[in-house]
């Protein structure tokens, strides 16, 4: 059938056969599906969704356009784990995580992708250390996952290319948004990567996808559902994203930061437990734990040990990053230019903070992409941002330290930070960082 029949039945409201789908997909792999019906594809999944079994199809579709990968033949000794996040502000969860479950006995060939949107993504945290490949043969894949436990990279071109293709458009064209392609896009990339087991990280809040709780629920209900319908076990974990995740945002000094909590610099709480949180869940689905607080012990000892920063530094070292990132951080890791103390208008207690908009500021500073091909400036970004209960005042705690690359984007992203908090009374509640668990569909 013609592509644009088949985009108009999806318009229209109709269910795509697995077939269907199978030849819109081929397509997109292959260009034969040019940019202009893929967006506008895209556009009628956003506008009339996709039953169950199309997400399925979907799915599938997707993760059998490229190659699969197959660990048997290397001998591995621990099971092939992996964790992926909606997307977020200051979201540097993978950086800790992926070297703590290889830690743990697990390897974890984490395929990663960059921002979409307002929220950061890790190949661009990645991408401000010098030498990182993000993009590896999969026969180099192979063996930094042997030697380090962890590889995380992006998409290279044998892996998922429709989703890689179709990933970019997404972004350009305003259809971010839209569970079954989210839940696509995600899937067939951890299917491809041949896992045994995943562990979602679905935000909820101001700086998520998608804020409202029934909205993220539902998307941790389909990846789920589709990832179980793909013979993946998969449990997601809904957590909250009305602050922004650790002390910074940006690329660089997310890096930074997650290199001082590896090493025992930096201790933020509600970073800490959505990482051990996530840990335990997969180390018990992936049979290295029988419940979840073993697992979680275990991740807390990987951590506390200085086990995982050794994983970690293997990781960069392996990929042709430098061998002492981790003592000397500073030395690799290149700075903005200016900072600014962005301080609040009055005295009092942070109740509330749009992070969609602290997001959008990082985008603005260059830290993110207005466009799929805009450069990215890893320096950028924030530092010491405020929590919700804080006390800040002029003068004193500022509501963060805006790093910039000059004095005009400087001063445009600290009056957006500062338009982005509301300051005055304690919040009645704050919510704990893990909302709930979607062990089931």
């Amino acid at each position: 059938m013609l592509t644009a029949e088949l985009i108009r039945r999806k318009r229209d409201g109709l269910e795509l056969s697995d077939s269907e789908i199978s030849q819109l997909v081929a397509g997109i792999a292959d260009g034969s599906v040019t940019d202009a019906q893929v967006g506008a594809l895209a556009m009628a999944i956003v506008w009339r969704g996709m039953s169950p079994a199309e997400r399925v199809a979907l799915t599938g579709a997707m993760t059998r356009s490229g190659d699969v990968l197959d660990w048997s033949p290397s001998g591995l000794s621990g099971p092939i784990l992996d964790k992926h996040s909606t997307g977020g502000v200051g979201d540097k969860v993978s950086l800790l995580l992926a070297p703590i479950l290889a830690a743990c006995g697990a390897y974890v060939p984490m395929i990663s992708g960059r921002g979409l949107g307002h929220t950061g993504g890790t190949l661009d945290k990645l991408e401000s250390i010098p030498g990182y490949d993000v993009t590896p043969s999969t026969d180099r894949l192979r063996t930094v996952v042997a030697r380090a436990g962890c590889a995380i990279i992006g998409q290279t071109a044998r892996l998922a290319p429709a989703d890689r293709r179709l990933y970019g458009i997404r972004d350009a064209t305003g259809t971010v948004e839209s569970i079954p392609l989210i839940v696509g896009s995600i899937l067939s990339k951890k299917l491809a990567a041949g896992l045994d087991a995943l562990v979602m990280d679905v935000k909820c809040g101001s700086g998520a996808q998608f804020p409202d709780l029934d909205r993220a629920r539902e998307l941790a209900q389909a990846i789920v559902e589709v990832a179980v319908g793909n013979g993946m076990p998969t449990v997601a974990l809904l957590t909250d994203m009305n602050q922004v995740l650790g002390r910074t945002a940006g690329n660089g000094v997310e890096v930074r930061e997650s290199i001082d909590h590896l090493t025992g610099a930096a201790h933020d709480e509600r970073l800490i437990e959505v990482t051990l949180a996530l840990c335990a869940e997969v180390l018990v689905l992936g049979g290295l734990h029988a419940d979840v607080s073993s697992g979680r012990a275990a991740a807390v000892a990987a951590l506390d040990s200085g086990r995982a920063a050794e994983r970690f530094a293997a990781m960069v070292s392996e990929l042709g990053g430098p061998a002492d990132l981790l003592e000397a951080p500073s030395r690799h890791l290149a700075d903005a230019p200016v900072i600014l103390t962005v301080d609040p208008l009055t005295s009092g207690v942070v109740s509330s903070i749009d992070v969609r908009a602290v997001g959008i500021a990082i985008v603005n500073l260059g830290g993110g992409r207005a466009r799929e091909d805009d450069a990215v400036d890893h320096s950028v970004g924030l530092t010491e941002v405020a929590g919700l209960g804080e006390r800040v005042e002029p003068g004193g705690r500022p509501l963060a330290l805006v790093h910039a690359r000059d004095d005009e984007s400087g001063r445009q992203a600290a009056h957006a930070v500062r338009a982005a908090f509301v300051v005055g009374e304690a919040p009645a509640s704050i919510p704990g960082p893990v909302i709930e668990v979607q062990r089931t569909v």
